[in-house]
């Protein structure tokens, strides 16, 4: 039988993983600090690959000096055990290239409704 799990789930397990790995090796305040230093450089794609939800908003132009065409993206997600809501510029292959602007909520129902307004 397959055991079905949601990618935020996943996401938080990871979060959890990382910071016990870091807490091991560098102890338990700065493992902390580290996780939350590498989840912030690498943001967009952890953002990404925890999303439970995405909706295509257009293309986006980033002026000439752009080699590659990305499309904008709304994602629903959670991680850390926060949900988010998040504009993410994504290449031809569905790779995250970046990021255009995040919220982040406490409940499911307000990033559902902030996922939906927009």
């Amino acid at each position: 039988m397959a055991q079905v799990q949601s990618i935020s789930d996943a996401a938080d397990r990871v979060m959890a993983a990382l910071v016990s790995g870091l807490e091991i090796e560098f102890g338990r305040q700065a493992g902390v600090a580290l996780a939350e230093r590498f989840l912030d450089a690498e943001e967009a794609d952890f953002l990404w690959d925890a999303r439970v939800e995405e909706r295509w908003l257009g293309g986006y132009f980033g002026g000439e000096e752009s080699e590659i065409e990305l499309d904008r993206v709304r994602i629903l997600g959670r991680i850390d055990g926060r949900w988010f809501v998040a504009v993410m510029l994504v290449d031809g292959d569905g790779d995250a290239r970046g990021m255009l602007g995040k919220r982040s909520f406490g409940r499911a129902e307000q990033a559902r409704r902030a996922f939906a307004d927009a």
